[in-house]
């Protein structure tokens, strides 16, 4: 299901209507389907996403959980900064160390990016889903990759 965005402040939607209470803003709930289109090889990861604001108006990204692949089950993290995009529906991604990763909005001028890692491209989708709902998709492909990565996030405490 794509339910069209409303209009709104993105960093605002991922910390939620709890983000008084410091305990639940920006939980999330986090279900990813993993895709090796090469071998056919499938997988899952679930966890947690937390948002947290910092100094700057951005927000810290912090994902966490188990990872179950034919070759691994064990935890996962990974971290990521959001920056302000110059624009309300958007945020810019940043890796921890600062290099830019990709944008993430909703909007459909630019619910869509990529980023290269060579020698691969890394293509990204988002979907807004509803208030508390939304989902985005990796598609991985060059020699050394040809992955497809799809992750569901509900917000904590959300039917």
């Amino acid at each position: 299901m794509n339910v069209p965005p409303p209009e709104f402040e993105l960093r605002a939607y991922l910390l939620g209507p709890a983000a008084g209470t410091a305990q639940k803003a920006g939980l999330w709930t986090v279900e990813r389907d993993l895709l090796d289109r090469a071998s056919g090889t499938r997988g899952t990861f679930t966890g947690v996403v937390r948002f947290v604001p910092d100094d700057d108006g951005g927000l810290a990204f912090r994902e966490e959980g188990t990872m179950r692949w034919p070759s691994f089950t064990g935890p996962a993290f990974r971290e990521y900064l959001l920056r302000p995009a110059g624009r309300p529906d958007a945020l810019d991604v940043f890796f921890p160390d600062g290099r830019p990763f990709h944008r993430m909005s909703f909007t459909p001028q630019a619910n869509l990016d990529n980023h290269w890692c060579d020698p691969d491209t890394y293509r990204v989708a988002y979907t807004f889903n509803g208030p508390d709902r939304f989902s985005y998709s990796w598609d991985v492909t060059g020699p050394r990759k040809d992955l497809l990565l799809t992750s569901h996030l509900v917000r904590d405490g959300a039917a």
